[in-house]
């Protein structure tokens, strides 16, 4: 445990033994040629296309629609409200299964709205027409008679007394108000030597994926069947949508993900629009494209956060934590579109690699008139780190400890590994950290960083009015959330091996590391491994990319399917070559015998196992070269690992820049450690746009301001330094593999570091830092802020004085 990898050489392997290789990845050629087949490049034939119009409004009754000038416009086919829908669809809102909630439903968003709008951008009518254009002319035409409504822009607001309800069939504007914790935090407090607060405030932001969404949806009006294209991060849970809402039988359903430009989150739910466009396709007997504009995806693409925390931490004489205490209100919308996993992610991601012994938040996830939330890129982990290590950086300053230090006080030791967390996942399971070294991983950051130097370098730099400042931050996250992922390994007749997956490929290499897992075992060189992923024809039973949990259950499921294929393949060969099973090898495609000539290649043992009229199988043997797994897992296993940002603040334009970025992670065995270091610095570009740029921001009437890149900022290239980025390897004992999942990782302790960092920076000035982004507005505002309570205490000295 805790051996370090080093970046490894790009090498184009092309025989077995693969893993930990830094191979090319196998799915690059056809998208960097500008091959990839993306929603938009789904052709059809006959197709028409959709335009939605959507609510302008936050809040409103609808008293109308008037569509007679839209259908006026030359090329228009047909333009649809829920009323029409009506006869192929089996409910007007959608499915249970959607909510986190029994009983009756009031909470998940309508297919289309009929008689109210709760949001700007809520989908109220399909335009459809010959092309995108006319259908977008005509969409500018449907007359909307909107009454307007009192709004909740504020979540807090609608908690008040009195408040208007964010919709008319709510009775309050709180969707849940939980406690989450252990321990007697009473007593943490009333044992404390000291206890510190403050309030912490994590913006409202966007997925912001190169590709927007999109639908295609082909009918057959012969035997009633649906095909369905979707830029979908969760092509079965639409699958299983579909057939509920339309009625339809599964075999007459096929949902298909195509080449994905990005996900993010943004595309880890079914939309209205997913249901919507197949059932008007299904009314008209017509195939429907729907793609959407960025515009659209500012105003109904569902968004993560705004959260208010206000919190306690209580330590002892010697800075060890006793216990935290706090409120958190998390801001979901105007609807839930899926189960709300962001506010119960961050409360339980707070208590991080750290002991805490007593723990109490009560976490109120309240409804708002604005977009509606859902995971974005770390799932609320980013903003219990942030909190956490917000409050470990303030106790820091309030004791006058260094932050390295305190915080080496109360990481979980190596020793207690692995650890027991006295909280439950949401499956119920106990949280348990499996492995890995935190302290160890801490240490590694903090050398590669050259912590130690940093204060001299501090020093030197001040003198020459320049404000340099280092911060660091720690994680642990869940990966590898089941209850499993399907994979099969098939060998055709040609000797083709294909892999078949529930998951999904999101860009960040799946194929590769999934070929690369099924290398090792069929000794077949990763690039002649095909990998079809995110095809409900494949694969009947999945779940989707989300929660980085990809690696652990697809690639258990592939592995154990590829070894599963690999017995047969040798049972099968050992009865042709009439040699033991022990004495055979794969190598190139074939199953030959160990140092000598013999061999059959797997397309001549798939032929044999599809089987010919009067010849027998060998015995146990079963037709066909394929194996299924569907992985079960209860548990997550933990990853961790600890960034260090160093920055220089420019305090006149209250401009930061970021000098350096070092990044240390334990992601169990690295399958591809190239592929890895890319997921890692990716996150953290994700991570630097959360810190520095990006907000969504509303006014008091629920109207978006931001509404295209012009106003939502993102980094570009010029923002960012290199990335010194290095794993250390703990090896799950919870998997078949040993891994550890990735994909979000990187984005989680970003915010927390950069934010550590600027405020070691502005330390002369005692500027204290609580929310993200840390704009230039908000740095100004703080510095200001600071001078002016420096000032106030220079003079109150002096009136002391005299």
């Amino acid at each position: 445990m805790g051996s370090v990898i080093v970046d490894d050489p790009v090498v184009r392997r092309t025989g077995a033994t693969s893993v930990g290789s830094s191979i090319l990845r196998i799915e690059d050629g056809p998208l960097v040629v500008g091959k990839g087949h993306f929603l938009d490049d789904i052709a059809v034939p006959d197709v028409l296309h959709v335009a939605v119009v959507r609510s302008t409004v936050a809040h409103a009754t609808i008293a109308s629609i008037d569509t007679s000038a839209a259908r006026s416009v030359d090329g228009v086919h047909a333009i649809l409200t829920l009323d029409d829908l009506r006869p192929v669809l089996a409910t007007p809102r959608m499915p249970l299964a959607a909510s986190p909630t029994g009983g009756p439903n009031k909470h998940t968003p309508f297919v289309l709205a009929r008689d109210e709008v709760a949001y700007v951008g809520e989908p109220v009518v399909l335009v459809v027409a010959r092309s995108p254009y006319i259908a977008e002319d005509a969409a500018a035409h449907v007359a909307i008679d909107y009454q307007p409504l009192d709004v909740v822009s504020d979540p807090r607001d609608g908690l008040l007394p009195g408040a208007p309800m964010v919709r008319r069939e709510l009775t309050n504007n709180v969707f849940d108000d939980q406690i989450v914790g252990y321990g007697d935090v009473t007593a943490a407090f009333a044992a404390a030597k000291h206890i510190v607060a403050d309030e912490l405030f994590q913006h409202r932001g966007l997925g912001s994926p190169i590709e927007g969404r999109g639908v295609v949806a082909q009918p057959n009006v012969t035997d009633g069947s649906l095909r369905v294209w979707s830029s979908t991060q969760m092509p079965n849970e639409l699958f299983n949508m579909l057939v509920e809402t339309l009625g339809l039988e599964d075999s007459l359903v096929r949902v298909t993900c195509p080449d994905l430009g990005g996900g993010f989150g943004t595309k880890y739910l079914v939309y209205p629009e997913e249901l919507a466009i197949p059932a008007a396709a299904l009314l008209l007997g017509r195939s429907l494209k729907w793609v959407e504009d960025r515009r659209e995806s500012f105003v109904s693409a569902v968004q993560e956060r705004d959260q208010f925390w206000t919190l306690e931490m209580a330590v002892d004489a010697d800075a060890r934590i006793l216990g935290i205490r706090g409120r958190l209100v998390h801001d979901q919308g105007a609807y839930v579109p899926r189960a709300v996993t962001i506010p119960y992610n961050a409360a339980r991601t707070l208590l991080g690699p750290y002991l805490v012994p007593a723990y109490e938040l009560r976490v109120v996830v309240a409804l708002s008139n604005k977009v509606p939330v859902a995971t974005i890129r770390g799932a609320g982990y980013p903003q219990g780190c942030f909190a956490m290590e917000r409050m470990l950086d303030l106790v820091a300053v309030r004791l006058g400890i260094d932050r390295v230090e305190l915080r080496s006080r109360n990481l979980i030791p190596a020793s207690k590994m692995p650890y027991t967390k006295p909280l439950r996942e949401r499956s119920g399971a106990t949280i348990v950290y499996d492995s890995g070294d935190y302290p160890a991983t801490q240490a590694e950051a903090l050398e590669t960083a050259d912590w130690q130097h940093f204060r001299a370098r501090q020093a030197e730099a001040l003198a020459a009015g320049r404000y340099i400042g280092i911060g660091i931050a720690n994680i642990v996250k869940g990966s590898g959330r089941g209850p499993f992922e399907s994979g099969t390994v098939r060998v055709s007749a040609s000797g083709q091996v294909s892999v078949f997956t529930g998951a999904v490929a999101m860009g960040q290499g799946l194929a590769t590391a999934l070929a690369q897992i099924v290398s090792d075992e069929l000794g077949v060189a990763p690039d002649q491994v095909r990998v079809i992923a995110g095809d409900t024809a494949g694969a009947p039973l999945g779940f989707g990319g989300f929660a980085s949990r990809q690696m652990v259950t697809a690639g258990s499921s592939v592995h154990l399917a590829a070894k599963a294929v690999a017995a047969k393949a040798r049972r099968v060969a050992s009865h042709l070559l009439e040699v033991a099973e022990d004495q055979l090898e794969f190598r190139d495609g074939s199953v030959g015998v160990i140092g000598g000539s013999g061999s059959v290649s797997l397309g001549e043992l798939a032929r044999k196992l599809r089987g010919a009229p009067g010849f027998a199988f060998p015995a146990g043997v079963e037709p066909g070269l394929s194996a299924t797994i569907n992985w079960l897992t209860e548990s997550l296993t933990y990853a961790n690992a600890a960034h260090v940002a160093e920055v220089e603040v420019d305090v006149d334009l209250c401009q930061v820049t970021l000098r350096r970025y070092v990044a240390v992670h334990d992601s169990g065995k690295i399958v591809n450690p190239m592929i890895a270091k890319g997921q890692v610095i990716g996150g953290i570009v994700h991570g630097i746009g959360n810190a520095l740029f990006e907000r969504m921001g509303f006014d008091e009437t629920g109207q978006p301001l931001t509404t295209s890149f012009a106003e939502y900022l993102l980094p570009t290239a010029t923002d960012l330094p290199l990335f010194e980025v290095s794993f250390r390897e703990s090896p799950s004992t919870l998997n078949p593999i040993g891994v550890k999942g990735i994909g979000e990782n990187g984005t989680i302790p970003v915010a927390a570091a950069i934010a550590s960092a600027v405020e070691d920076a502005l330390s002369p000035l005692g500027v204290r830092l609580s929310c993200t982004p840390v704009t230039p507005e908000a740095l100004f505002d703080a510095i200001a802020a600071a001078r002016e309570a420096a000032l106030r205490q220079a003079q109150d000295g002096t009136h002391q004085r005299l």
